[in-house]
């Protein structure tokens, strides 16, 4: 439900989070093996070679697969409630804070892009510095490194197919994405808490269960490389400070969607640049 405060003045931090449901732990085993352990078919799949773009060529096609991927999680998600019987506040879904979760998500996703930006110049320093990485071949070095987004879409659709690009940038980027995959990590920190309360229950320690899914969430996205993995990791980690500073995906939601739509709409350019580049 919404927050009745719809004032003028900026958002206060919510209270502390109150403990989670009380219910027996086995049925938080099935909830988090069902929600936490959604992605990790897809872990394994980052290890297999794939000949087309995981979201199709074509605007079907990519119905198809989010159809297919949102089904698929409503039933991980909807079992996975059945089983513990999660509160609305559990699972973080309360709308907080008022109108204010849409202007809060546009900022942190510009201040996310920011921070992931120095966060992969300062790996990209580190491996300079400890002569990992010669200087002169750094750049050649990015260059290879490069998430390999043709594993997920289909670049050329997005460059000539406007329904391919406008679904991409909409239903992928907000709902397939951004609402599928922080109800994800929403849904297993609540299981985390409620499973381990002494050390996941207080802010610290959310934050220790935040890292540890950004690292399960980073995993499963090695079908983009290595480097694509990390920067998936490192947008994870963030995302979920959102939603723990929050206690609300809501701002999670709209940063992460608005994430994914500025880099799939910017992909055909910024591949044409680095092709300029060779």
């Amino acid at each position: 439900m919404p927050d009745s405060s719809l004032s003028s003045s900026p958002p206060s931090l919510p209270l502390p989070p109150s403990p989670p449901t009380s219910v027996a732990r086995w049925r938080w085993w099935i909830h988090l093996l069902l929600i936490g352990g959604y992605v990790l078919p897809r872990i394994a799949l980052g290890f297999q070679s794939r000949k087309h773009a995981a979201l199709s060529n074509n605007w079907r096609g990519l119905l198809i697969v989010c159809a297919f991927e949102l089904a698929a999680f409503a039933l991980a998600f909807g079992f996975g409630w059945l089983a513990s019987r999660a509160s609305a506040e559990d699972l973080f879904l309360r709308w907080r804070p008022g109108w204010w979760v849409v202007p809060l998500g546009i900022g942190y996703s510009i201040v996310i892009r920011f921070a992931a930006g120095l966060a992969i110049f300062a790996v990209v320093v580190v491996l300079i510095a400890t002569h990992a990485v010669a200087p002169t071949s750094a750049q050649n070095f990015i260059q290879t490194s490069q998430p390999d987004v043709a594993k997920l879409v289909d670049v050329p659709a997005l460059r000539h197919d406007p329904a391919y690009f406008w679904l991409t940038i909409t239903l992928v980027s907000f709902v397939v994405a951004g609402l599928r995959e922080e109800m994800w990590r929403g849904g297993t920190l609540a299981a985390m808490r409620a499973l381990w309360p002494r050390a996941f229950h207080c802010f610290p320690g959310q934050i220790l269960a935040i890292a540890l899914i950004a690292v399960i969430f980073g995993a499963g996205h090695l079908q983009l490389g290595v480097l694509g993995a990390i920067v998936a990791g490192l947008l994870g980690l963030f995302l979920g400070v959102v939603i723990v500073v929050h206690r609300s995906i809501w701002p999670a939601v709209i940063a992460h969607g608005l994430l994914d739509a500025t880099t799939f709409a910017l992909v055909p350019y910024a591949l044409e640049k680095l092709q300029q580049l060779h």
